[in-house]
């Protein structure tokens, strides 16, 4: 039988139990400080609801601003045209002076965000200080070539920075997803405008910090927190060069169509609704594990989410009653609890949505399946709390297959062949990520080519390393992220030929 306890949802420890100190948040803008105009916006504690600070509302009149300075201190060449290695030389330095503030960040991260502090501490903060050291690492390795030609001449390539870039970045992970776009835009010499998402940008305010303390000149970072207007005038920018976004992908295609519109360079990493394939000759308790993992973790606010278990039909109901089972007994609560293992979603916006998909699989007759089965709307001390559902049975063209639900929401469907497996996988509008679990070696090989996506697990779920490229396909949107190939993203080529 399929169990339905709940463990309690543990309510949190009172105000102090952050342990940092958060002041009202200004705009860092041309390398100082400044308040902006007088508006302000509150930043709420997603586990309480209570008001943690307020920060700067940045107006299109400060995005002009911080643009016209990065501009200016491109130009000059400040940043651009020192030594590439010197450059990674201040982002291995930022790095470090990160690690010596990782439990600070780690704390505002799980206090802004409402993700669970040991994740905070173990993936995010650790994560983002490996992107700095990497990308500070191949600063260095940028490099032309020279070529041969059938004309008398020297003819050789350089490798050179795009400009002016602006990176807009969305609330789930707010201090990796920045620095995904830093590290690599300033270790090629690029000067970057940065609009953190305007729920959670206190670790982005943080950064700011820490890279002025590395050595990042003034001018060549900027950080304006704020809402829709200061994003739409980042990206509407016609003195940007570069727009990397991170988001929906409704924002992404409005992002794409303002590139396209000013002829920028873009890279854009959206939305995901992937398929994990579990096949009868998995490992199945690991493989229940993996599944479980995949559609949890950041409370499901994860674009590369397992939300959909794909399971061969001589283990689906075995699968199916072993997954709700396990995800009852998922512990909810603080995130500052070191026992929590889903915290509560980032915003009541986000929330509404999961409860809104939740009721219409109640109404339309789904299989509702564990804690969420019995108490889908769990609420504590005002925290915008939910607990794991599991949705059995469900049709491809069902919205819970084919829509990004961003929430702790598992569908799982049954399939009888390898090419079943890999059509039903394919079928959505997505290619962000999959997975498949299998101790089939060649199988492994042959439906990883077959799956449209951007990157794919075999035996796990969710494993991420800066030196592997992350990317969509189809409307999980276009270019690459870490690896060299991220590098690549924020330079140009020039091709010099001169006679001989």
């Amino acid at each position: 039988m399929t169990s339905t306890a709940n463990p309690p949802i543990t309510s949190p420890a009172g105000g102090s139990r952050s342990g940092v100190t958060v002041t009202p948040g200004r705009l860092f803008l041309g390398g100082e400080w400044v308040d902006g105009g007088d508006r302000r916006r509150p930043v709420i504690d997603p586990a309480t609801g209570a008001e943690v600070t307020t920060v700067a509302e940045a107006g299109a009149e400060d995005v002009d601003r911080a643009v016209a300075a990065a501009r200016r201190a491109f130009d000059s060449g400040v940043w651009s045209r020192l030594p590439a290695r010197e450059r990674g030389r201040v982002l291995i330095r930022a790095a470090n002076l990160l690690r010596e503030r990782s439990e600070e960040f780690a704390r505002l991260e799980s206090l802004d965000t409402g993700k669970p502090l040991v994740f905070s501490r173990v993936i995010d903060v650790s994560t983002a200080a490996e992107m700095l050291e990497y990308y500070g690492s191949l600063a260095g390795s940028v490099e032309g070539s020279v070529r041969s030609t059938g004309a008398p001449m020297m003819a050789y390539t350089r490798r050179e920075p795009l400009g002016v870039v602006a990176a807009i970045t969305p609330f789930n992970f707010p201090l990796v997803l920045s620095v995904s776009k830093i590290a690599p835009a300033l270790a090629a010499g690029n000067a970057l405008v940065h609009k953190p998402s305007e729920e959670t940008p206190l670790t982005a305010l943080r950064m700011a910090d820490v890279l002025a303390e590395a050595g990042v000149p003034a001018g060549i970072f900027s950080v304006l927190t704020g809402g829709s207007e200061a994003g739409q005038a980042l990206a509407a920018g016609r003195r940007v060069d570069k727009i990397a976004f991170t988001g929906s992908t409704a924002v992404g295609r409005k992002i794409a169509a303002a590139a396209g519109e000013n002829l920028q360079h873009a890279t854009v990493e959206l939305g995901g609704k992937s398929a994990n394939l579990i096949f009868a000759d998995a490992d199945i308790e690991a493989a229940v594990g993996t599944a479980i993992n995949g559609f949890v973790y950041n409370t499901g606010q994860f674009c590369m989410a397992g939300s959909r278990v794909l399971v061969e039909r001589p283990v689906y109901d075995q699968v199916v009653e072993a997954i709700a089972a396990a995800s009852a007994h998922v512990p909810v609560g603080d995130p500052f609890d070191e026992g929590t293992v889903i915290g509560p979603m980032t915003g009541p916006r986000h929330l509404e949505k999961v409860r809104s998909f939740l009721r219409r699989a109640q109404e339309g007759g789904a299989r509702v399946l564990g804690a969420g089965a019995a108490e889908p709307e769990a609420v504590t001390a005002g925290g915008y709390f939910t607990r794991p559902t599991v949705l059995a049975d469900v049709a491809q063209d069902s919205p819970f297959v084919q829509e990004e639900i961003f929430g702790p929401v598992l569908t799982v469907q049954p399939f009888d062949s390898e090419d079943e497996a890999i059509r039903l996988a394919n079928d959505t509008p997505y290619g962000l990520a999959a997975g498949l679990q299998t101790r089939d070696v060649t199988r492994a090989h042959r439906v990883a080519a077959a799956l449209q996506a951007g990157l794919v697990w075999v035996n796990g779920w969710g494993v991420l390393d800066v030196a592997m490229p992350i990317g969509g396909y189809k409307a999980s949107g276009y270019g690459r992220e870490c690896g060299p190939e991220g590098l690549d993203e924020y330079l140009q080529t020039k091709s010099v030929l001169i006679s001989l």
